[in-house]
């Protein structure tokens, strides 16, 4: 018997009892419930015959027992959710609403694409590199210097190259602190030709991580700055204020060069607000996705100026929320500078981000476009704008903003956001009250059965997301964890269908058991409500919680109740029919396109972000699983009454069951492989390789251990579970182990991610031998007045080094040279400096005092220098080159060479 059958059957036989007897007629005794009941019926009451309230009207009553046709039902959800999924991508495809390109006094994306390609075809830019600290700056001068020849004479065109050095702390991976010397910055000032008080400031960044060429991150930016330069400078429209453009050339460097011209530069001075172009991926929208701090003038000069709008109070919260492990120059101008400004970054194709393929013919032309109509246009409402002289004055909380398909940004201040979100909560609440509080004779069970509703679809939610969980957890154990990298579908079919089944599920076992004898008109409105309450509830802690991202619980909430008031008439007196159905669908389009619409961006950010996440738990599955389901959950709430409405459910639950099952199948036996050479749209998998030899010193400064090896790490949960066919030497029994005494467990960390990639390998090699090798001593060790011991030390070598630090038991790091004089800890206790530097840097000479409460045998501190080779023949060793040659084709191994030095005092 088809699940649901009985129920309807019971059902038509008490409607059609009813209309038989009439309302005055005796009722008929009660059946007795099925035994299964008591197990689901907890709520309070067996299987009953009761008349709901609004089932007085015999047309109420054939409604009620009509019922959707299942296959009609599920087909025409199914269809709804991909037209308004295709709508979405229709909105994310259009990227410019105009005519070509290149009239006078508009951004010409032609001229921009000269510039990013003879910028990428340069190479990698590392800092310290000849390629980014001569050959880029020569070009970009060149540039500049024929600019400034075309420019109008209203203005005044001012160039400067800055090479600064300082040092600073930062929070971010876990806490570490920077310094730099001699780096480089290209500084243009454009003003009136009588100078300016004031000044916006657009921010690039022309250097680029390690072996890529960095097209989109963010030599694409500093290309559309420059023609965007060249469009202002031959504007015959005057400025009111000046435009500076910094092209800084160490943002890879975790922000150095901002740092450098925000604190030191003498024009920082005269900046009131600035935009920093970024990226997190490879073309598309450039997405707003900081704003502020506390700024809302300038949200609304972008709403104001901006040509093709993408922007998301969503993603502000999301990013500054800290899950994704990535940071921007925005943090240094507002957390060094004080100085509010507008974020954007590329965000599609992030599979490519930071590799070999981000390369110039992966960015489409009208992105640029797109990119440069906005920039130039708002940096243009800015450099005239009477605000930005006193941009202080307006700095009065926060704004909620949210674009609309990319034709327009909806924005208003937080404080009114809360009162319409409130407004909205009043209206849910004078709705369902008016129910509850109904004479008790008309809704006897309305409110038992109201919260026995939320408790179903509660543990419909919970055991969803269990149920993913499992799935995910058992495919990692087996090790075929992130078959979907490459083949998105594939966790659709695995875990969407999966979700939904089990949630179906749910509601069908509760439709058979306890709403045994309950009209399905009454339930599908019961659990419409139910949906209704919770996504309000969402909606109070949200705005409770100062979120602005509360405006989309907002919509969630306001749009379906407006629809189900909009219907309520119908559907009493004609039932779930294809007028009810079709209106229904419509007045929830809003809610679901904007859903579909946030959905595509998380998966768009997200999914690459797993292939480099790192290896600890949670595994990637499990976080993928996880948004999946609760992506069900959403797009599922105000579905749940057509469970109801539907006269079965199981050719829908056996549908679902047989793609879960089938895709799960053909996961575990391998059939999907994460990763993909393919030149269209490759999705690699990534692998530091780092020839390094070790060096490790005891108290006296005899070596006491020497050892010479690539150390490697992958970047996703994986690990080498696909290298290993490939490369038989890459397997478990080299894996590295932690030097239980060093630092960092004794290896070269570029960066302080170790607490993200614990599963690493060792394999042993020949020494390495830089023709320019690091040097690390100690200069000076000395007793201070306040009883505690300085250390001075000089260090020599490449471009790139890192300072590890750990104390002794007894010991504490009190002071040093380096930040703002008070030692930062990393994750997991130890000291972290990233040290960088451009051409012609002199020595590097830092203290730091130990204070000594309990002398051990052992010394007081351990410290250990790393250098990294990024550039030049050094960066290369034969045994390194042989290695990464035998990788095969969808991997991306980024490979140096380093040394580490590891001393006691």
């Amino acid at each position: 018997m088809e699940w649901g059958s009985e129920s309807a059957a019971v059902r038509r036989h008490r409607v059609g009892g009813e209309r038989r007897d009439g309302p005055g007629a005796t009722p008929p005794p009660e059946r007795e419930a099925p035994a299964q009941a008591s197990v689901v019926d907890s709520c309070g009451g067996g299987a009953r015959t009761r008349k709901r309230s609004g089932e007085g009207s015999g047309a109420a009553s054939r409604g009620a027992g009509s019922g959707l046709s299942e296959a009609r039902a599920a087909l025409g959800l199914a269809l709804y959710l991909l037209a308004l999924r295709t709508l979405v991508q229709l909105s994310l495809q259009q990227l410019v609403l105009r005519g070509p390109p290149g009239h006078r006094g508009e951004f010409d994306a032609r001229q921009a694409r000269d510039y990013l390609e003879h910028i990428t075809s340069i190479g990698p830019r590392t800092t310290g590199s000849p390629e980014n600290e001569i050959l880029t700056v020569r070009y970009l001068l060149e540039q500049i210097k024929l600019i400034e020849v075309q420019s109008n004479s209203l203005h005044k065109i001012s160039v400067d190259v800055q090479r600064p050095t300082g040092s600073f702390s930062i929070d971010f991976l876990g806490g570490f602190t920077s310094y730099y010397d001699n780096i480089t910055n290209v500084v243009v000032k454009l003003e009136p030709r009588d100078g300016a008080q004031h000044a916006v400031l657009a921010n690039c960044h022309f250097d680029s991580v390690a072996n890529s060429p960095g097209a989109s991150d963010d030599a694409v930016s500093c290309s559309v700055m420059l023609e965007v330069l060249h469009v202002l400078s031959t504007s015959s429209e005057a400025l009111h204020h000046a435009v500076i453009f910094l092209f800084n050339g160490a943002e890879e460097n975790v922000l150095q060069a901002s740092h450098g011209f925000i604190t030191q530069h003498p024009w920082a001075s005269l900046i009131r607000a600035f935009i920093n172009l970024e990226a997190a991926g490879v073309g598309g929208k450039e997405l707003v996705f900081q704003t502020g701090p506390e700024n809302p003038w300038l949200v609304q000069a972008y709403v104001s100026a901006a040509k093709h709008p993408f922007a998301s109070v969503v993603a502000q919260e999301v990013f500054q929320s800290g899950i994704i492990p990535s940071d921007t120059d925005f943090r240094i101008y507002r957390d060094f500078g004080n100085i509010p400004g507008i974020d954007l970054a590329f965000i599609e194709n992030g599979y490519i981000y930071h590799t070999k393929y981000d390369t110039a013919d992966r960015i489409l032309t009208d992105s640029i476009q797109r990119a440069g109509d906005n920039i130039l246009a708002v940096l243009k409402y800015l450099a005239t704008s009477d605000m930005l002289a006193s941009s202080s004055k307006y700095r009065h909380g926060n704004m909620v903003f949210f674009d609309v398909f990319g034709l327009f940004v909806i924005a208003y201040p937080s404080r009114v956001g809360s009162i319409i979100n409130y407004m909205v909560v009043m209206a849910v609440v004078l709705y369902l009250g008016k129910k509850f509080l109904q004479p008790k004779h008309k809704t006897a069970n309305y409110t038992k059965d109201f919260f026995c509703g939320l408790g179903i679809t509660l543990i419909s939610w919970f055991t969803s997301l269990v149920t993913v969980l499992i799935i995910a957890v058992f495919i990692s154990l087996i090790g075929q964890s992130l078959s979907w990298y490459n083949h998105f579908y594939v966790s659709v079919c695995l875990y969407g269908t999966a979700a939904v089944a089990k949630i179906i599920f749910i509601h069908t076992l509760a439709k058979r058991f306890y709403y045994v004898h309950a009209s399905d008109q009454y339930l599908g409105e019961v659990f419409f409500d139910v949906s209704l309450f919770v996504h309000c509830g969402f909606l109070i802690a949200l705005t409770s919680g100062g979120l602005c991202s509360a405006f989309i619980s907002a919509v969630w909430v306001a749009f379906p109740l407006l629809t189900k008031l909009g219907v309520h008439k119908d559907f009493k007196q004609h039932g779930a029919q294809g007028k009810f159905v079709a209106f229904y669908l419509l007045g929830m389009s809003v809610p679901y396109l904007y859903a579909l619409y946030l959905i595509w961006a998380v998966f768009e950010m997200f999914t690459p972000i797993l292939g480099r996440s790192g290896s600890e738990i949670p595994p990637d599955d499990v976080v993928l699983a996880s948004i999946l389901a609760g992506c069900t959950m959403i797009l599922s709430s105000y579905f749940i009454n057509f469970i109801y409405l539907a006269k079965s459910t199981k050719k829908t639950m056996l549908t679902l069951t047989l793609v879960c099952s089938v895709t799960f199948l053909l996961v575990c036996s391998g059939t999907f492989f994460p990763y993909s050479s393919n030149p269209a749209s490759p999705k690699p998998k990534r692998v530091f390789l780092q020839h390094v030899t070790r060096t490790f010193h005891d108290l006296d400064g005899n070596i006491v251990k020497r050892d010479s090896g690539i150390w490697i790490n992958g970047f996703d949960y994986s690990g080498m579970s696909h290298i290993t066919s490939h490369i038989p030497e890459i397997n478990d029994t080299i894996r590295a182990h932690c030097e239980e005494n060093a630092p960092l467990c004794g290896f070269p960390w570029y960066l302080p991610v170790h607490f993200l990639i614990r599963k690493n390998w060792y394999l042993p090699a020949a020494e390495v031998s830089p023709r320019d090798p690091a040097h690390f001593r100690l200069v000076s060790k000395e007793q201070t007045p306040w009883d505690s011991i300085k250390l001075t030390f000089e260090a020599t070598g490449p471009s790139h080094m890192s300072f590890y630090v750990r104390t002794h038991k007894g010991s504490i790091l009190s002071q040093w040279s380096l930040g703002n004089g008070t030692p930062v800890t990393s994750k997991g206790g130890d000291y972290f400096v990233f040290y960088s530097h451009g051409l012609q840097a002199s020595a590097w000479q830092f203290w730091i005092e130990v204070q000594v409460l309990e002398e051990q045998p052992e010394g007081m501190v351990t410290v250990a220098i790393a250098a990294h080779y990024l550039s030049g023949e050094d960066k290369r060793s034969s045994q390194l080159d042989a290695l990464k040659d035998k990788f095969p084709d969808w991997t991306f191994p980024s490979a140096w060479v380093c040394t580490y030095n590891l001393f006691v005092f």
